[in-house]
């Protein structure tokens, strides 16, 4: 079976930056699972992926706009820290919820605290870098009703109702 949209994939994988360093991995875990076409990965990794089987493996190199995004320097910005009411300690690092210019929700990273200015960014931590995958598919099978309309996965290596 190829993969395809409302195909459930669990692929091994590696990524690594333009360095060569690993950020992420499957190796010693469970496989990743996703809905095919339902937006669960990057984009740039999905479109790599469709029309593989089990057992290809593959080495791409997804470009920023195909992954998270270009650097936007506009998603920094400084707050006052009374705008992080109930949390008793700020520390650089810190991730939050916040709300995004479209309405939606946003996770925003505290770059730097100086006295009660936190300066904040919206950017992704992987957002302007190439990424790069070494991916094996490990199974595909078709999406149950179910999965198609949540647009992920359920059971087995996916999200549990």
């Amino acid at each position: 079976m190829l993969i395809a949209d409302q195909h459930v994939v669990a692929i091994d994988y590696t990524l690594t930056n333009e360095a060569g360093e690993v950020i992420d991995s499957s190796a010693g875990a469970e496989p990743l699972v996703y809905l095919h076409g339902a937006g669960n990965i990057i984009a740039g990794l999905e479109n790599a992926l469709t029309g593989k089987a089990v057992g290809d493996e593959l080495e791409v190199s997804i470009e920023p706009q195909d992954a998270y995004g270009e650097y936007s320097a506009e998603l920094i910005s400084t707050i006052g820290r009374e705008m992080f009411e109930g949390v008793d300690e700020l520390q650089v690092g810190m991730q939050f919820h916040a709300s995004a210019p479209d309405g939606g929700m946003q996770i925003v990273t505290i770059r730097d605290i100086d006295g009660d200015e936190v300066t904040i960014d919206g950017n992704h931590p992987l957002a302007g870098q190439q990424l790069n995958f070494k991916v094996k598919i490990a199974t595909v099978r078709a999406a149950s009703e179910e999965e198609i309309a949540h647009g992920h996965v359920h059971g087995e290596g996916g999200h549990q109702h």
